[in-house]
C-alpha cells in the first residue's frame, strides 16, 4: 500500500489529485508536512488548488506558522503557494508577514502578495497598504498591471480613490494610464477582462510600429 508520500510524487497528475483530495477529506494533522512540502514543486494547478483546500481544513493553529516558515523559502513557488493559503485562511495575524512579501523579488508572488494582502489586512491599515501597492503603478507586463488594479480596487474606494489622485498627479505617463485602468476598474469591477485586452492591442499596436520604425 502506497504513502501519501509516494502518490504525491506519482508522475500522473490525476493521482496526486486523487491523493490529496483523499487527505483533504480526511484532515489528519499528521499529513501537514508532506502536503506543505508538495506546494514547492506542484507542477499542475489544479492539484496546487486541491492542496490548499486540504491544509485549510487542518487545524489553523499548526497550519498558519508552517506557511508563514514557507514565506522565507528560495522556492518562489513555495512562497506564492504559501501566501495563496493564508489568504484562504484569513488569519490577520499574519499581515505582517505578507506584507514583507509585497516587494518580492518574483512578480508571481508579489501579485499573489497583493491580493493575500489586500484580504488580510486590518481596516486600519488599508490607507497605508493602498500608498504601498501605488508605488508600483506604471510597472510590469498586463497581467501584474491587472493584479495590482485588482488589489488596490478591493480596498475600498473611500481608501484607494485619493491615493489614485496623488499618484496621477505627481508620477508621469505610465502611471496616469494605469491610474485611468485602475479607476476603470473601481467603477465597474466586471472591466477587468475589457481592460486586459485593450493593454493587449495596444503593445500589439506598438510593438507594430516599433518594427516599422526600425
Amino acid at each position: 500500500m502506497t504513502t501519501l508520500a509516494d502518490d504525491l510524487t506519482d508522475p500522473r497528475s490525476s493521482v496526486r489529485l486523487r491523493a490529496v483530495m483523499a487527505a483533504g477529506t480526511e484532515a489528519r494533522p499528521s499529513d501537514l508536512e508532506v502536503l506543505v512540502e508538495r506546494c514547492a514543486v506542484e507542477p499542475d494547478l489544479q492539484v496546487r488548488e486541491a492542496l490548499t483546500w486540504a491544509l485549510v481544513r487542518l487545524p489553523a493553529e499548526t497550519v498558519v506558522p508552517r506557511l508563514t516558515h514557507e514565506l522565507h523559502r528560495p522556492e518562489a513557488q513555495a512562497r506564492s503557494q504559501a501566501l495563496h493559503t493564508l489568504s484562504k485562511i484569513r488569519d490577520g495575524s499574519v499581515y505582517p508577514e505578507v506584507d514583507d512579501r509585497l516587494g518580492d523579488d518574483d512578480p508571481g508572488v508579489r501579485r499573489t502578495a497583493w491580493r493575500a494582502a489586500v484580504l488580510l489586512a486590518p481596516a486600519e491599515e488599508g490607507p497605508a497598504l493602498a500608498r504601498r501597492l501605488a508605488r508600483e503603478l506604471g510597472q510590469g507586463d498586463r497581467e501584474t498591471r491587472l493584479a495590482l488594479s485588482r488589489a488596490l480596487v478591493s480596498l475600498g474606494e473611500d481608501v484607494v480613490a485619493p491615493v489614485l489622485a496623488d499618484a496621477s498627479d505627481r508620477r508621469g505617463e505610465a502611471v496616469r494610464a494605469h491610474v485611468d485602468e485602475t479607476e476603470r476598474l473601481l467603477a465597474d469591477p466586471d472591466a477587468g477582462s475589457a481592460l486586459a485586452l485593450e493593454r493587449a492591442r495596444r503593445e500589439m499596436a506598438l510593438g507594430r510600429g516599433k518594427r516599422a520604425s526600425g
